[in-house]
């Protein structure tokens, strides 16, 4: 039996924040993967090993958690003023299928760097010292993301003394603005309220702030599901009964906000919304030894994505956080203290992390202007990715 040959396609292995991926221009993937569609999933879906049933992507550039089993392609802007089309692809471990319905907030910090070294910005915009402003149109959710990515002789700065919560290793200092990020499409809190009885099955009515801003997002307080909001990935993950819980808060908080019509759907939509429950400033430690203290936070959040806690925060739930953390009266907010606040800083299971964040009532509806944060990304490896030619 004869069986197809491998093929290579450029790809370029990118750490972005506290997350990393593959990365592809548009251009370089096989002709029936330049359109959406099936194709480019299955190719997708082969390049980072999935779907696998052993849950370890061995067979593949993923890492086995939500954090690493990402996919990222770059293209020609769509937008004027723009530099590149960001499409992000978020790729189930154990099921075959990609998930297009959100960002990555961690990756974008990797986008600007990647289009600089990509082509895709102008060489006249790229200063010879200094910082260069890659405006990036986010096609997932419509909206623009402006990177400020360093320049040190005329090619992106990798390295620096910038130290980010849950990444080992020190690199140069990114800063990343979320410009408008509500959905554009609808409104900030889909229910109209700030906060909302979320009826659960098994679980009860719950408090619940649903947020549509970097991220679809559903918060909860920690207490009302027994937790103190100190706890680390373990605590959890290790829990099927409590990731069970998390996920009926999920699938129900996604209909209450209108993003699925069913129960049912939200296994299919495994990327968003996000489920997240907050809580008053402790003491605790973090999963690297770091002690944090009850004054280094304003306060304690801890986030699920695809199914399992994170390890530390996810780009734009961060966004979440400091947009919800920004409006008076949401649970964010009351957790933080409450108050007018234009930046938050947060413990995660990794640390901290500092946010800033601009909201304002316009006709009794909120909407946020822009998130900023900082982050930090490097090129892990370059060349190409091969995958077996039946995968195309």
């Amino acid at each position: 039996m004869t069986h197809a040959p491998q093929i290579k396609i450029p790809a370029t292995y990118m750490r972005g924040g506290t997350s990393k991926g593959v990365f592809f221009r548009l251009q370089d993937l096989p002709e029936p993967c330049q359109t959406p569609g099936e194709a480019r999933d299955k190719l997708l879906l082969r390049v980072i090993g999935s779907p696998d049933p052993y849950q370890k992507q061995i067979d593949g550039m993923g890492g086995a958690t939500s954090s690493t089993s990402k996919t990222v392609i770059l293209a020609e802007p769509t937008r004027p003023d723009h530099d590149v089309d960001y499409l992000f692809g978020q790729v189930s471990i154990d099921r075959p299928f990609v998930d297009w319905s959100g960002n990555c907030g961690n990756l974008t910090a990797a986008v600007g760097a990647f289009a600089i070294n990509s082509g895709f910005v102008a060489k006249d915009r790229i200063p010879e010292n200094g910082i260069c402003t890659v405006r990036i149109w986010q096609a997932n959710i419509k909206k623009t993301i402006v990177a400020r990515v360093p320049i040190t002789n005329g090619e992106v700065q990798e390295t620096g003394d910038f130290e980010l919560d849950g990444v080992t290793f020190p690199a140069a200092e990114v800063q990343v603005e979320f410009m408008d990020p509500a959905d554009g499409e609808g409104a900030m809190f889909p229910t109209g309220n700030l906060v909302d009885d979320l009826e659960v099955p098994g679980v009860g009515t719950l408090d619940a702030t649903m947020i549509n801003a970097g991220i679809p997002t559903i918060f909860v307080n920690a207490e009302d599901i027994g937790y103190k909001g100190t706890e680390l990935q373990d605590d959890i993950n290790s829990d099927p009964k409590a990731l069970a819980m998390f996920e009926t808060i999920r699938a129900h908080g996604a209909a209450k906000m209108g993003l699925i019509q069913n129960i049912k759907e939200a296994a299919n939509r495994q990327h968003t919304p996000k489920v997240a429950f907050v809580a008053k400033p402790s003491d605790y430690v973090s999963s690297s030894g770091k002690q944090i203290g009850e004054g280094d936070v304003d306060v304690l959040v801890r986030a699920l994505s695809m199914g399992k806690l994170h390890h530390a925060m996810m780009g734009t739930a961060a966004v979440a956080i400091a947009t919800a953390a920004a409006i008076p009266g949401t649970l964010v907010n009351e957790a933080a203290g409450g108050g007018d606040r234009t930046s938050v800083t947060f413990g995660h299971p990794s640390g901290t992390l500092q946010v800033g964040a601009e909201a304002s009532l316009v006709n009794n509806q909120w909407t946020a202007t822009k998130a900023i944060m900082s982050r930090s990304a490097r090129v892990l490896m370059e060349g190409w990715v091969k995958v077996p030619g039946d995968s195309v």
